[in-house]
């Protein structure tokens, strides 16, 4: 296998286990906002990773104005922040990569400033060389384009990547961009859906992935 020289991760579901927090602050806006819902926290969760449109789709939720929705959401999220927390083995994982000169870098659905505001208040920041939010122009995952900006802004071949993540869009933006791939099972999908994308490595905990680098 050629060396892995930057570990790129998904955040919501793989370094933080954060449904809480994002439950409770979509359901508290769509109050807010008075927006009817029907929407059952457990069938949320596995849509979580998914862009907040195909998530009001699934469950045929109306908003009138959705960048007002986003924009309400994102000044009620941290008012539910310590429903968040990180996932065991995150700081060691994170220092282990550190100490190993491999690169470190962060690819999320959540706005830029947003995904910047989480990493700093879990004090992880500095272990990122690169952190990639949802940015305008830019394709989200699964479309390889943002995980391609980043290994062009850090100097890395995608060959030289590891993208770890949660969800399908995860493994399926990794592959998209030719690097190798790497399913978290203590996430929001369920094993047997990660497993139907053919991830190069499963994980079932971040102290394992010392031992798909060695």
């Amino acid at each position: 296998m050629t060396k892995i020289k930057h570990t790129c991760f998904d955040l919501d579901g793989t370094l933080i286990k954060s449904a809480k927090t994002i439950y409770n602050t979509t359901i508290h806006t769509l109050n807010q906002l008075g927006i009817q819902y029907d929407l059952p926290e457990s069938e949320f969760n596995q849509m979580i990773g998914q862009h907040f449109l195909e998530i009001f789709k699934h469950f045929e939720i109306i908003v009138p104005d959705f960048e007002y929705f986003i924009k309400i959401y994102k000044e009620n999220y941290f008012d539910f922040i310590n429903d968040s927390e990180l996932y065991d083995g995150v700081e060691e994982a994170l220092s282990y990569l550190h100490n190993n000169n491999i690169k470190i870098s962060l690819l999320t659905t959540k706005a830029q400033d947003q995904a910047e505001k989480i990493i700093t208040h879990f004090n992880l920041n500095k272990y990122f060389d690169l952190i990639m939010g949802r940015r305008d122009g830019i394709p989200h995952k699964p479309a390889p384009e943002p995980l391609l900006m980043i290994c062009n802004d850090l100097d890395i071949k995608t060959s030289e990547t590891i993208m770890i993540g949660d969800t399908e869009l995860d493994i399926l933006c990794g592959k998209n961009a030719g690097s190798k791939t790497c399913a978290a099972t203590f996430g929001y999908r369920e094993v047997e859906i990660l497993k139907s994308y053919n991830p190069d490595y499963l994980i079932n905990s971040l102290s394992e992935i010392n031992l798909i680098l060695s």
